[in-house]
């Protein structure tokens, strides 16, 4: 895919996503007077707060936009396949991981939350969790992908 191309699709997925940034950016804000501190992140393609005050710890995507309780998103973390004690997988760094939440969201837009909830949430059995840990692991295969049943 040529520069341009390349360039225009990412913009037309931060548009169609636009919705879902919006309410990280706001999610992220009200985290500021707190200590939550933003920057853009061109690695992520993303506006990125980290240090959020509250939650159990790790980062959210929402569009282009995460909201991280840690100080950087170079920090390691373990799969969610090896905290279900599925695998042996090697730490991965938490931003590959959201990158690929990034990339999701542009693809589903406005689409993405609703999709993401109905394949398992927050959990190994989400299909976008499995791919997300896959891109951070070889740095290809953001897209989840399902198995393929065929007939006999």
């Amino acid at each position: 895919m040529g520069r341009g191309l390349l360039a225009a699709t990412r913009v037309l997925g931060m548009a169609w996503t636009l919705p879902n940034t919006v309410i990280g950016l706001v999610l992220g804000a009200v985290g500021m007077p707190f200590g939550a501190r933003p920057h853009i992140s061109r690695r992520e393609l993303s506006v990125v707060f980290n240090d959020w005050p509250w939650g159990p710890g790790g980062a959210i995507t929402l569009g282009n936009s995460i909201v991280h309780t840690g100080g950087t998103l170079d920090s390691r973390c373990t799969t969610y396949a090896h905290r279900a004690g599925r695998c042996q997988d090697p730490e991965i760094l938490l931003g590959d991981h959201e990158r690929a939440h990034v990339y999701q969201y542009m693809v589903l837009g406005p689409l993405f939350l609703p999709v993401y909830l109905l394949c398992g949430g927050i959990s190994v059995r989400n299909a976008f969790e499995r791919a997300a840990d896959r891109y951070a692991l070889t740095g290809h295969g953001w897209w989840p992908s399902w198995p393929v049943r065929t007939s006999a």
